[in-house]
């Protein structure tokens, strides 16, 4: 339905974006992952006809819309990373607006504003002035605006930075709501693996610029498939014990966790006595300890180098 080929971007000489190429059936939810300055939203500017690709074309139902925008902009919802209203009006007040710059009028906006209202759950707080609002608040009603003209397409730019966790889980259930139930095409960009793992059929992840892998989560999780993770709990943080097994060769990835260090080893490795040694050597006390199948977070430290909030 939606997709690229070979898209590519230079702001003053400098690449951001290059070669991407990218598909989305209709009805599929795609996830695309990369660390900050990836190329991600440069990369959804240009699908959204925000800004013009360097090369490269986006194309809807096989058709070139980089030359005649309107095609995509009547079937396409875009809620950005950033919050896009009027804080000084009311919701409803923002919602008309955006409305009529859809082309919507009369009953058709009053039944859609009713219906997006009711979506992200401020039917009762629509004539409260935006400024009043919580940050999760102002990200439901940034996405009520994207929904009003019932896009085919809703592109999502990490929507849910820096909300509190009811808002956050309001929004995913409401964006699988929108793909199962309502069949509508999802992209999805996030800082939040667990997220992605949740809402994503396939996933593309980027880096510099670049896709460089992409795949169902289950394909990608195979990447690792003759590997293991190891989690280690510790009292409190051992930056020594942590520079030691980063240097060791029997481990693969060494990363540091809120509760201690997740090491990445080949599978059958058999390092648990001598990792217990290690710690006993820097006197680090150890918690708890568990052997799990690698997730999707390690397959993007395992292909980036690093984790996706660097």
């Amino acid at each position: 339905m939606l997709e690229t080929e070979e898209l590519s971007k230079q702001f003053k000489g400098k690449i951001a974006v290059e070669g991407v190429n990218l598909h989305l059936e209709r009805g599929e939810s795609v996830g695309l992952l990369g660390p900050n300055g990836a190329g991600k939203s440069t990369t959804i500017s240009m699908i959204s006809s925000l800004i013009k690709p360097t090369s490269g074309d986006v194309l809807l139902d096989g058709k070139n819309v980089i030359k005649d925008p309107g095609k995509i902009r009547r079937v396409l919802g875009v809620v950005p990373q950033e919050i896009a209203l009027y804080e000084e009006l009311t919701a409803y007040e923002n919602l008309k607006f955006f409305g009529r710059i859809y082309g919507l009028r009369g009953k058709a906006l009053e039944k859609n504003i009713e219906e997006v209202f009711e979506l992200v759950g401020l039917t009762d707080r629509q004539k409260d002035i935006v400024k009043t609002y919580s940050g999760g608040m102002k990200r439901r009603i940034n996405i009520a605006a994207a929904l009003l003209h019932e896009p085919e397409v809703l592109i999502m730019d990490e929507p849910t930075v820096g909300i509190d966790p009811q808002s956050r889980s309001h929004i995913l259930e409401m964006v699988r709501e929108l793909n199962l139930k309502k069949g509508m095409t999802v992209l999805y960009t996030s800082h939040y693996m667990e997220e992605v793992e949740r809402l994503c059929d396939r996933v593309y992840i980027m880096d510099h610029g670049r896709i460089i892998s992409s795949g169902t989560k289950d394909e990608l999780k195979s990447i690792l498939s003759s590997e293991e993770t190891i989690m280690i709990d510790l009292d409190r943080p051992y930056p020594d014990l942590y520079n030691d097994l980063k240097q060791h060769d029997g481990i693969l990835q060494t990363m540091e966790t809120e509760t201690g260090l997740k090491l990445i080893v080949p599978k059958g490795s058999r390092l648990l006595g001598e990792l217990f040694q290690i710690a006993d050597r820097h006197q680090a006390k150890v918690v708890n300890v568990h052997v799990q199948t690698p997730t999707l977070e390690d397959v993007f430290l395992h292909l980036t180098g690093r984790k996706l909030r660097d």
